[in-house]
Formats: C-alpha cells, structure tokens, sequence
C-alpha cells in the first residue's frame, strides 16, 4: 500500500474520529472557516452583508452521475463498499483528496451522508463551489 493510501487512510480515521466527538448542538453551531479565516471566500459572498450563517460551510453538495456508485473505505477502487449512491442523488461531501485515479479524475470525496464514505469524483457532479482539501 502506498504511502499516499495509508495517509488517505489516516486522514479519514481521524475525520471519524473528530466527527464522534463533535455533539450535534456543538456541530450546528461550529464556526469553522473554510477559508482558513484569510477572508478570501471563493465566491462565497454574502449579500445581505450578514455573517454568511444562511448555509453550513462545512459541507458541500454533489450529485451522482453514475448508475450505480459504490462508497467505500479509502480512496480507491480495492477498497472495502460500505454503501451504494445511485444516479441523481444529491450527497454532502466534507472534503476531497487524491486517490486511485478513475477514468483521468484522480480525486475522491469524502461524503458524510448516514456513513462516512469515498466517493470517486469521477462520478460526482459539484453542485456550487468545489470541496476543500482534506
């Protein structure tokens, strides 16, 4: 297993693990800053000039392209399918990172929805800005 694998792996045990701690009344009113508190919001303006709080900026939105996806343990295809996507579900995608390259895209997504899960982001379709990096 590559050296890239293995941290792939240790990044998303630690997601994990950082998720279970986190309490829901502690997760909804989190003020992490995808940005890195810079200011520089990628387009994340917010018109009403109020503090951005109208969406949750930790997650970001995609939609499956394929038939049938399968979600796995780690970001490549030998990997142990913990669930299944199917074509035009909408899922939330914590964050991306390089993986085994699918069809010349070599990015995989992190996505959060009932399990924590890789998705290959050959097959996942960005709905508004791109994810952040792991």
């Amino acid at each position: 297993m590559s050296l890239r694998s293995r941290l792939s792996i240790a990044t998303a045990a630690g997601l994990l693990a950082a998720a279970a701690a986190v309490t829901p009344a502690a997760a909804a009113h989190d003020d992490w800053d995808p940005t890195g508190g810079n200011g520089n919001h990628h387009g994340h303006h917010d018109p009403s000039g109020g503090n951005g709080d109208h969406h949750d900026s930790r997650l970001f939105k995609g939609v499956v392209t394929a038939n049938t996806l399968a979600l796995r343990s780690a970001p490549n295809r030998g990997s142990q399918i913990i669930r299944h996507a199917h074509k035009g579900d909408i899922v939330s995608i914590f964050c991306k990172t390089g993986g085994e390259t699918v069809k010349g895209n070599p990015l995989w997504y992190l996505l959060t929805d009932g399990t924590w899960a890789w998705g290959a982001a050959r097959y996942i379709d960005n709905i508004g800005p791109a994810p952040r990096w792991c």
